[in-house]
């Protein structure tokens, strides 16, 4: 074979292979932003806060009949 021959076919195995490669591409409003996951870590912190706040529910006081 010819040197450029042999390269070619090597060129072509590469790109080839490449382009089975699944891509990790991410547009820029989905990657992580360490702010916003502190401020969502925080809400999410209060929320359990305020959940485990709420008092319990209780049974309402049943009325007796009146005595005539």
């Amino acid at each position: 074979m010819k040197p450029t021959r042999t390269a070619s076919l090597a060129i072509a195995a590469v790109l080839g292979f490449v382009s089975v490669l699944p891509a990790y591409a991410v547009p820029p409003v989905a990657t992580p932003s360490p702010g916003y996951e502190a401020r969502l870590q925080e809400q999410r912190a209060a929320a359990a806060r305020a959940h485990r706040a709420v008092a319990p529910v209780t049974k309402p006081l049943r009325r007796s009949k009146r005595a005539r």
